[in-house]
């Protein structure tokens, strides 16, 4: 269903705009007292393929408590049946994954052990959401609640009067595909499992986790199943337990459900660490714990729908990666070993082809101490198991996406200055990386096609190549693998000069520019090449082959490292320009810059390829509206931007492709306050205009010494929306960008904003500059 809202966004020269958005039927509380919580609403992104999830968490715990429609990634709005309450859950991952120990109460003789057919109806009418909350009642007539903690998910359900109160435990179905469980009734309130799967988009190595359920009271029958016989009194089974209740007197069940990678003491640890307090005090504690993250962002100005959805953008941000460890430190590692983290907590669930591009940045300004416990994780991970990652679950690699997306993310992790004591591992492991290729009996893909990329200069593209590992291979994206490589290069070349590694810093700085060898002068673009060497594929740049999930055109900014060099390929600033306009549809856009983000933009979550405009459903081209700020024209960057934003609503539909792990969430905030990371993997922050009148941020005073930057841009609007200038201090700034170091001795970033384009950041001198 669609939402209806008015969107009062005009632009040069034009009248008011509309949007038709759908109105909610799922609630998420109304603010009051000043609750940031009241303005998040969980729903967003649940329909249309935003894969989010409506259910209970708190910021990067380790469950995800949540309801399963049956859609592959857990919950779908438009559907009307729930399967269970489950413990693991990816916000906003395109393939399935998780969904462990699905739990669902009914009432009656238990007949059904497939979760499909004993799934309750439902209503929005009668379904409500917040930050570490859930709750439905079910036409059954029982009512489920939701709460969480890191490392557990708590359940209370209230029961019509009957003495057949049950809930189903169901260890043998869940997202991913099931390879072995096992259940067992420990005592008259507690049931333990342990789950073995593996799945995603393609296929893992199996992973297992470990539960244990706690009553609050005693059962009064209990039972389990293998397959689909069930037997009552059993205390052991294959595929799930069901527990009874007598309500007739009554009517309330809280049950506490303990997670664990690690193994069943590691479960029982952490729910007798984090288990045995009320509904009610674990709810208030999520909340809490919640407030306290939104609390680091206030802004002023805009309406209440456009606070909502940036409130809803920022709760995404904080709920991946996920905590790994148990509560005495214990983790279990990517060569399945069980290793203990002293001095941090170990964190996992890495989409790092996604992040490296926004979330990571948001993160290691907002939240430096978690980013950086992020970061010693990803080490541990190569230390552990041999490589560094490329998108993991868990305690598995699934080689999804192509690149080399853990460089940028623990440059920039260096850059931020999150890996004080670290530098030389982290920079041990991505020299291993980007010089060499995983052995043949790893499950690490690194850099596939590494051998060729280092000895001619670029990836090649080899259609059909058979893998030989799970997951995607870069022979089949070799034109994007290479510009992903070159940037790469380019921020580990820093990070080596940094170090005093001098003869890597020039070899690495000599790779950045293979992007070149790429570049078809004939066609003007980027352009995939066969193990010959010679260019693959149509010439047409729309219909290109070898660029993972883009075009060509989309594929065509992705060289932050050196735009000059780019700009000059392809034929100097104005002929870049004239091409970014193009690929904006920029004339439409002023015109109507909602219809143009909607219908004349890619649409749709997985609408990747035979296009040659601006996809913002999808990373590859997330950062190019930022182009602009190269090319003498920064105030183009807002009008894209801006119109962008407007992708973002406060309906099921408000998500723009799939979140993956809040990297659109991400962009959203960061583009909504004026700062965006326009140089992954390094400390260059591109600046446009804010859609508040004033933020301001709460930084950690271990990282920024002042503990607050406030920005400012007073009357900001759809149509005062353009940069007059910019001051930082009171100082002014002429550049298109700051950096890090700015932001840690600054108090305040102003913008002064008008109806018109100016001068500022249109020299040369103000652009961000290459890095060679």
């Amino acid at each position: 269903m669609r939402w209806t809202r008015r969107l009062r966004l005009c632009t040069t020269g034009v009248v008011a705009l509309s949007a038709l958005l759908a109105a909610p039927a799922a609630r998420a509380a109304e603010p009051r007292d000043g609750r940031l919580t009241d303005l998040v609403n969980p729903f967003i992104g649940t329909e249309n393929e935003g894969n989010t999830f409506p259910g209970a968490a708190v910021p990067f715990g380790m469950v995800q408590l949540s309801p399963d429609t049956g859609h592959n990634t857990g919950y779908d709005y438009s559907w009307s049946h729930i399967r269970g309450f489950s413990l693991v859950h990816l916000s906003g991952v395109g393939c399935r994954i998780g969904g462990d120990l699905p739990v669902l109460p009914t009432t009656g003789d238990v007949t059904q052990t497939d979760y499909a057919k004993y799934a309750a109806e439902f209503s929005h009418d009668d379904e409500a959401a917040s930050p570490g909350y859930y709750r439905v009642g079910l036409k059954t007539g029982i009512e489920a609640e939701l709460t969480a903690t890191a490392r557990t998910g708590v359940q209370r359900y209230t029961f019509p009067a009957t003495d057949k109160a049950n809930v189903l435990l169901n260890a043998g179905q869940a997202l991913h595909r099931t390879v072995s469980s096992s259940v067992e009734i420990l005592d008259d309130r507690t049931v333990r499992t342990a789950i073995t799967g593996h799945g995603f988009c393609q296929d893992t190595k199996p992973y297992t986790v470990y539960t244990v359920t706690r009553f609050d009271r005693p059962f009064t029958a209990y039972g389990t199943w293998d397959g689909s016989t069930v037997t009552a009194g059993a205390k052991t089974g294959t595929g799930g337990a069901y527990v009874r209740f007598d309500t007739t007197t009554d009517r309330t069940v809280q049950a506490t459900t303990a997670l664990s990678y690690v193994d069943a003491d590691g479960a029982a640890a952490n729910l007798s660490a984090e288990g045995g307090r009320s509904f009610d005090t674990v709810r208030e504690a999520a909340r809490r714990a919640w407030e306290a993250r939104l609390d680091l962002v206030r802004v002023q100005g805009g309406d209440e729908t456009l606070r909502r959805t940036f409130y809803s953008s920022l709760y995404r941000s904080f709920l991946a990666p996920n905590v790994g460890s148990d509560v005495d430190g214990r983790y279990r590692g990517w060569d399945l070993g069980v290793h203990r983290a002293t001095g941090f907590s170990y964190y996992q669930n890495w989409s790092l082809w996604d992040t490296y591009r926004t979330q990571s940045q948001l993160l290691s300004l907002l939240a430096p101490r978690e980013a950086r416990d992020m970061a010693i994780s990803v080490i541990r991970i190569s230390e552990d198991g041999g490589w560094l990652p490329k998108w993991g679950y868990g305690t598995v690699e699934t080689n999804i996406m192509t690149g080399d997306p853990v460089t940028p993310f623990l440059t920039n992790a260096y850059q931020q200055g999150l890996l004080k004591g670290y530098e030389e591992q982290a920079y041990r492991a991505l020299r291993q990386n980007a010089d060499g290729v995983p052995p043949a009996d790893s499950p690490y893909v690194g850099r596939e096609s590494n051998r060729e990329y280092i000895a001619e200069g670029f990836a090649p593209y080899v259609k059909g190549r058979p893998k030989t590992k799970m997951g995607d291979s870069d022979y089949h994206q070799g034109a994007s693998a290479t510009l992903e490589f070159a940037l790469a290069d380019a921020m580990l070349a820093r990070m080596a000069r940094d170090l005093g590694h001098d003869a890597d810093a020039t070899r690495y700085a000599a790779r950045s520019q293979n992007y070149r060898n790429i570049f078809d002068p004939s066609t003007g673009f980027f352009r995939a090449r066969d193990a010959s060497g010679a260019f693959a594929g149509p010439a047409d740049p729309a219909q290109s082959v070898g660029f993972h999930e883009g075009t060509s055109w989309q594929y065509q900014w992705l060289v932050p490292q050196d735009l000059p060099g780019m700009v000059s390929l392809i034929g100097g600033e104005r002929a870049a320009n004239a091409r970014l306009d193009s690929f904006f549809a920029y004339d439409k856009l002023m015109a109507d810059p909602v219809r143009t983000a909607r219908e004349v933009w890619v649409d749709g979550p997985y609408a990747y390829y035979n296009a040659d405009k601006y996809n913002p459903q999808n990373e590859p081209d997330l950062i190019a509206p930022y182009t602009y700020l190269s090319t003498g024209q920064p105030w183009k960057t807002t009008d894209v931007v801006h119109a962008a934003l407007t992708l973002f609503t406060d309906g099921p539909t408000g998500m723009t492709g799939n979140d993956d792990l809040g990297t659109m969430s991400a962009w959203n905030v960061l583009s909504s306050i004026g700062i965006f990371p326009v140089q992954p993997g390094y400390d260059t922050w591109g600046l446009s205009t804010p859609v508040f009148d004033r933020v301001d941020l709460t930084l950690d005073r271990r990282y920024y010494p002042h503990g607050t930057l406030r920005i400012t841009a007073p009357g900001t609007s759809a149509t005062d929306r353009y940069i007059q200038s910019v001051r930082t201090d009171g100082t002014a700034h002429d550049r298109t960008y700051v950096t890090t170091a700015d932001l840690r001795s600054r108090r305040s970033l102003d913008f002064t904003v008008g109806p018109r384009p100016s001068e500022w950041g249109t020299s040369p001198e103000a652009a961000p500059p290459a890095l060679k």
